[in-house]
Protein backbone atom coordinates (compact mmCIF):
# COMPACT_ATOMS: atom_id res chain seq x y z
CA UNK A 1 0.00 0.00 0.00
CA UNK A 2 1.31 3.76 -0.98
CA UNK A 3 -0.93 6.44 0.40
CA UNK A 4 -3.78 4.39 0.44
CA UNK A 5 -3.45 3.33 -2.92
CA UNK A 6 -2.72 -0.41 -3.74
CA UNK A 7 0.92 -1.70 -5.31
CA UNK A 8 0.90 -4.41 -8.06
CA UNK A 9 4.21 -6.07 -8.82
CA UNK A 10 4.06 -7.49 -12.36
CA UNK A 11 7.14 -10.18 -13.04
CA UNK A 12 7.00 -11.71 -16.19
CA UNK A 13 9.71 -14.82 -16.63
CA UNK A 14 10.68 -16.78 -19.21
CA UNK A 15 14.48 -17.86 -18.03
CA UNK A 16 14.91 -16.60 -14.46
CA UNK A 17 14.38 -19.85 -12.14
CA UNK A 18 17.61 -18.75 -10.67
CA UNK A 19 16.48 -15.19 -9.49
CA UNK A 20 12.83 -15.49 -9.02
CA UNK A 21 12.28 -16.18 -5.71
CA UNK A 22 14.96 -13.73 -4.58
CA UNK A 23 13.32 -11.12 -6.49
CA UNK A 24 10.26 -12.19 -5.19
CA UNK A 25 11.62 -12.38 -1.62
CA UNK A 26 12.71 -8.43 -1.80
CA UNK A 27 10.05 -6.93 -2.60
CA UNK A 28 8.01 -8.73 0.22
CA UNK A 29 11.02 -7.33 2.34
CA UNK A 30 9.77 -3.75 0.63
CA UNK A 31 6.64 -3.54 2.88
CA UNK A 32 4.67 -1.53 0.73
CA UNK A 33 3.48 -4.51 -2.10
CA UNK A 34 0.12 -5.58 -2.00
CA UNK A 35 0.58 -8.02 -5.00
CA UNK A 36 3.37 -9.40 -6.58
CA UNK A 37 1.71 -11.45 -9.60
CA UNK A 38 3.98 -13.55 -11.99
CA UNK A 39 3.72 -14.29 -15.25
CA UNK A 40 4.71 -17.67 -16.75
CA UNK A 41 5.57 -17.44 -20.17
CA UNK A 42 6.66 -20.83 -20.81
CA UNK A 43 9.53 -20.54 -18.61
CA UNK A 44 12.38 -23.17 -18.33
CA UNK A 45 12.03 -26.37 -15.79
CA UNK A 46 11.74 -25.84 -12.11
CA UNK A 47 10.70 -21.64 -12.37
CA UNK A 48 6.95 -23.21 -11.14
CA UNK A 49 8.31 -24.22 -8.11
CA UNK A 50 10.54 -21.94 -7.04
CA UNK A 51 7.75 -19.21 -7.56
CA UNK A 52 5.41 -21.66 -5.47
CA UNK A 53 7.37 -21.58 -2.45
CA UNK A 54 6.41 -17.73 -2.33
CA UNK A 55 3.28 -15.46 -2.23
CA UNK A 56 3.61 -14.74 -5.24
CA UNK A 57 0.53 -15.50 -7.63
CA UNK A 58 1.70 -17.64 -10.40
CA UNK A 59 -0.39 -17.21 -14.21
CA UNK A 60 0.68 -19.07 -17.12
CA UNK A 61 0.81 -17.33 -20.60
CA UNK A 62 1.06 -19.81 -23.43
CA UNK A 63 1.62 -16.75 -26.27
CA UNK A 64 5.49 -16.42 -26.54
CA UNK A 65 6.34 -12.96 -25.90
CA UNK A 66 7.60 -10.32 -23.80
CA UNK A 67 4.91 -8.20 -24.73
CA UNK A 68 2.05 -11.39 -24.23
CA UNK A 69 3.48 -11.54 -20.98
CA UNK A 70 3.14 -8.31 -19.99
CA UNK A 71 -0.41 -7.61 -21.42
CA UNK A 72 -1.54 -10.61 -19.80
CA UNK A 73 0.28 -9.28 -16.20
CA UNK A 74 -1.55 -5.99 -17.00
CA UNK A 75 -5.11 -7.78 -17.56
CA UNK A 76 -4.65 -9.54 -14.35
CA UNK A 77 -2.93 -7.70 -11.68
CA UNK A 78 -5.51 -5.58 -8.79
CA UNK A 79 -4.02 -2.59 -8.08
CA UNK A 80 -4.33 1.03 -8.41
CA UNK A 81 -0.65 1.27 -9.61
CA UNK A 82 1.09 -1.57 -11.42
CA UNK A 83 5.11 -2.06 -10.86
CA UNK A 84 6.65 -3.86 -14.37
CA UNK A 85 10.08 -5.49 -13.37
CA UNK A 86 11.92 -8.38 -14.88
CA UNK A 87 12.69 -11.05 -12.31
CA UNK A 88 16.63 -11.76 -13.44
CA UNK A 89 18.57 -9.84 -10.89
CA UNK A 90 19.54 -6.70 -12.72
CA UNK A 91 17.13 -4.91 -10.29
CA UNK A 92 16.86 -3.86 -6.83
CA UNK A 93 13.53 -4.60 -5.08
CA UNK A 94 13.86 -1.71 -2.98
CA UNK A 95 14.06 0.93 -6.25
CA UNK A 96 10.43 0.36 -6.39
CA UNK A 97 9.64 3.20 -3.64
CA UNK A 98 11.44 5.66 -5.72
CA UNK A 99 8.66 4.60 -8.72
CA UNK A 100 6.34 5.38 -6.00
CA UNK A 101 7.20 8.44 -4.73
CA UNK A 102 7.00 9.88 -8.37
CA UNK A 103 3.38 8.03 -8.47
CA UNK A 104 2.24 11.13 -6.42
CA UNK A 105 3.09 13.58 -8.96
CA UNK A 106 3.03 11.16 -12.09
CA UNK A 107 0.84 8.78 -14.03
CA UNK A 108 3.59 6.64 -15.40
CA UNK A 109 7.18 6.56 -14.24
CA UNK A 110 10.17 5.07 -16.35
CA UNK A 111 13.58 3.70 -14.63
CA UNK A 112 16.45 4.18 -16.64
CA UNK A 113 19.93 2.28 -16.42
CA UNK A 114 21.95 4.42 -18.09
CA UNK A 115 23.57 6.70 -15.14
CA UNK A 116 26.77 6.18 -14.65
CA UNK A 117 27.08 6.31 -10.81
CA UNK A 118 24.33 2.95 -10.53
CA UNK A 119 25.64 0.54 -12.95
CA UNK A 120 27.63 -2.12 -11.12
CA UNK A 121 30.84 -3.86 -11.51
CA UNK A 122 29.10 -6.93 -14.49
CA UNK A 123 26.01 -5.51 -15.91
CA UNK A 124 25.55 -5.90 -19.29
CA UNK A 125 25.73 -2.01 -19.67
CA UNK A 126 28.13 -1.51 -22.47
CA UNK A 127 29.43 1.38 -24.80
CA UNK A 128 27.00 0.37 -27.57
CA UNK A 129 24.46 -0.72 -25.49
CA UNK A 130 23.71 2.34 -23.48
CA UNK A 131 24.31 4.90 -26.17
CA UNK A 132 22.22 2.62 -28.47
CA UNK A 133 19.47 3.27 -25.57
CA UNK A 134 19.87 6.51 -24.90
CA UNK A 135 19.86 7.57 -28.96
CA UNK A 136 16.37 5.47 -29.36
CA UNK A 137 14.92 7.20 -26.09
CA UNK A 138 16.19 10.67 -27.11
CA UNK A 139 14.91 10.30 -30.88
CA UNK A 140 11.10 9.84 -28.68
CA UNK A 141 12.07 13.06 -26.98
CA UNK A 142 12.14 14.92 -29.81
CA UNK A 143 9.29 13.07 -31.80
CA UNK A 144 7.14 13.78 -29.16
CA UNK A 145 8.13 16.68 -27.45
CA UNK A 146 8.04 14.99 -23.97
CA UNK A 147 10.25 14.84 -21.10
CA UNK A 148 13.70 13.84 -20.62
CA UNK A 149 14.27 10.70 -21.90
CA UNK A 150 17.51 8.46 -21.15
CA UNK A 151 17.18 4.69 -21.69
CA UNK A 152 13.88 3.37 -23.80
CA UNK A 153 14.78 -0.89 -22.78
CA UNK A 154 14.54 -0.34 -19.22
CA UNK A 155 12.17 -2.46 -18.30
CA UNK A 156 11.65 -1.72 -14.36
CA UNK A 157 8.17 0.87 -15.13
CA UNK A 158 4.95 1.61 -13.17
CA UNK A 159 1.64 3.42 -14.40
CA UNK A 160 -1.53 3.91 -12.47
CA UNK A 161 -4.53 2.29 -13.23
CA UNK A 162 -6.22 5.13 -14.96
CA UNK A 163 -3.52 5.91 -17.33
CA UNK A 164 -3.78 1.84 -17.91
CA UNK A 165 -7.53 2.04 -18.42
CA UNK A 166 -6.54 4.32 -21.71
CA UNK A 167 -4.03 2.87 -23.13
CA UNK A 168 -5.48 -0.78 -23.05
CA UNK A 169 -7.35 -1.32 -25.78
CA UNK A 170 -4.40 0.08 -28.37
CA UNK A 171 -1.96 -2.41 -27.39
CA UNK A 172 -0.86 -4.50 -30.57
CA UNK A 173 2.50 -6.02 -30.20
CA UNK A 174 3.14 -9.10 -28.12
CA UNK A 175 6.84 -9.63 -28.92
CA UNK A 176 10.63 -7.81 -27.49
CA UNK A 177 9.65 -4.29 -28.68
CA UNK A 178 6.02 -4.13 -26.54
CA UNK A 179 8.59 -1.61 -24.05
CA UNK A 180 8.34 1.15 -26.49
CA UNK A 181 4.57 0.81 -27.34
CA UNK A 182 3.69 1.25 -23.77
CA UNK A 183 6.16 4.33 -23.65
CA UNK A 184 4.57 5.70 -26.94
CA UNK A 185 0.88 5.15 -26.27
CA UNK A 186 1.54 6.67 -22.49
CA UNK A 187 2.93 10.30 -23.90
CA UNK A 188 0.40 9.73 -26.51
CA UNK A 189 -2.45 9.95 -24.34
CA UNK A 190 -1.18 13.04 -22.56
CA UNK A 191 -0.39 11.26 -18.73
CA UNK A 192 2.51 12.87 -17.08
CA UNK A 193 5.38 11.02 -17.28
CA UNK A 194 9.03 11.19 -15.80
CA UNK A 195 11.82 9.00 -15.49
CA UNK A 196 14.25 8.20 -12.47
CA UNK A 197 17.81 6.87 -11.96
CA UNK A 198 17.87 3.09 -10.90
CA UNK A 199 20.57 0.52 -10.06
CA UNK A 200 21.18 -1.94 -12.75
CA UNK A 201 23.03 -5.24 -11.36
CA UNK A 202 24.76 -8.16 -13.06
CA UNK A 203 21.71 -10.73 -14.49
CA UNK A 204 21.51 -13.70 -12.93
CA UNK A 205 21.99 -16.44 -15.93
CA UNK A 206 21.91 -15.23 -19.62
CA UNK A 207 19.25 -12.82 -21.51
CA UNK A 208 17.55 -14.53 -23.93
CA UNK A 209 17.98 -11.24 -26.21
CA UNK A 210 20.82 -8.69 -24.56
CA UNK A 211 23.22 -11.63 -23.76
CA UNK A 212 23.48 -11.89 -28.31
CA UNK A 213 24.65 -8.68 -29.50
CA UNK A 214 23.72 -9.40 -32.84
CA UNK A 215 19.77 -9.97 -31.12
CA UNK A 216 20.00 -6.67 -29.34
CA UNK A 217 20.91 -4.69 -32.24
CA UNK A 218 18.49 -6.16 -34.25
CA UNK A 219 15.97 -5.52 -31.44
CA UNK A 220 17.13 -1.70 -31.53
CA UNK A 221 16.12 -1.67 -35.03
CA UNK A 222 13.08 -3.30 -34.75
CA UNK A 223 12.09 -0.47 -32.14
CA UNK A 224 13.30 2.76 -33.96
CA UNK A 225 11.28 1.29 -36.75
CA UNK A 226 8.59 1.11 -34.73
CA UNK A 227 8.61 4.45 -33.08
CA UNK A 228 8.81 5.82 -36.75
CA UNK A 229 6.15 4.15 -37.95
CA UNK A 230 4.11 4.68 -35.06
CA UNK A 231 5.04 8.87 -35.00
CA UNK A 232 3.96 8.97 -38.86
CA UNK A 233 0.83 7.34 -38.18
CA UNK A 234 0.04 10.01 -35.87
CA UNK A 235 0.52 13.20 -37.50
CA UNK A 236 -2.11 14.15 -37.87
CA UNK A 237 -3.11 14.08 -33.70
CA UNK A 238 -1.73 16.19 -31.41
CA UNK A 239 -1.49 14.18 -28.11
CA UNK A 240 -2.89 16.04 -25.16
CA UNK A 241 -1.20 17.64 -22.61
CA UNK A 242 -1.67 17.67 -18.85
CA UNK A 243 1.50 19.55 -17.56
CA UNK A 244 -0.25 20.51 -14.21
CA UNK A 245 -3.12 18.71 -12.21
CA UNK A 246 -6.36 20.82 -11.64
CA UNK A 247 -6.56 23.03 -8.65
CA UNK A 248 -9.52 22.19 -6.26
CA UNK A 249 -12.70 23.67 -5.29
CA UNK A 250 -11.72 26.43 -2.93
CA UNK A 251 -8.94 28.62 -1.66
CA UNK A 252 -5.87 26.65 -1.90
CA UNK A 253 -3.74 25.98 1.21
CA UNK A 254 0.48 26.28 -0.02
CA UNK A 255 3.25 25.29 2.17
CA UNK A 256 5.08 28.70 3.13
CA UNK A 257 8.06 27.64 1.98
CA UNK A 258 9.29 31.02 0.92
CA UNK A 259 11.53 32.93 3.61
CA UNK A 260 11.75 36.97 2.63
CA UNK A 261 15.20 37.52 1.35
CA UNK A 262 15.37 40.01 4.62
CA UNK A 263 15.21 37.44 6.98
CA UNK A 264 18.61 36.15 5.71
CA UNK A 265 20.39 39.22 6.77
CA UNK A 266 21.47 38.48 10.24
CA UNK A 267 20.64 40.92 12.90
CA UNK A 268 23.57 41.47 15.24
CA UNK A 269 21.05 42.54 18.09
CA UNK A 270 18.71 39.37 17.64
CA UNK A 271 19.42 37.05 20.31
CA UNK A 272 18.54 33.30 20.00
CA UNK A 273 18.89 30.34 22.24
CA UNK A 274 21.41 28.81 19.35
CA UNK A 275 23.56 32.44 19.80
CA UNK A 276 23.53 32.32 23.42
CA UNK A 277 25.01 28.80 23.74
CA UNK A 278 27.84 29.55 21.16
CA UNK A 279 28.63 32.45 23.26
CA UNK A 280 28.68 30.69 27.05
CA UNK A 281 30.87 27.48 24.94
CA UNK A 282 33.21 30.87 24.08
CA UNK A 283 32.97 32.50 27.23
CA UNK A 284 33.89 29.52 29.21
CA UNK A 285 37.24 28.26 26.60
CA UNK A 286 38.62 31.96 27.12
CA UNK A 287 37.72 31.91 31.05
CA UNK A 288 40.14 28.73 30.63
CA UNK A 289 43.02 29.91 29.03
CA UNK A 290 43.06 32.88 31.71
CA UNK A 291 45.37 36.08 31.20
CA UNK A 292 48.38 36.52 28.68
CA UNK A 293 51.90 35.86 30.39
Amino acid sequence: MWNGKTVSVILMTYQEKDSIRAVIEGFEATGVVDEILVINNNAEPGTWEEVAQTSARQVLEERQGYGWATRRGLQEATGDLMVLVEPDGTFLPRDVVKLLVYSEDCDAVFGTRTTRELIWRGANMGFALKWGNWGVAKLVEVLFNTSHLSDVGCTYRLITRETLNQIQDRFTVGGSHFGPELMLLTISSGARVIEVPINYLPRVGVSAVTGDMRKAIRLGLEMTVFILKFRFRNLGSRPKRNFHRPLPDGPVHRPSYAVNSRQHVANPNTTTPAREAATAVASSQLAGKGDPA
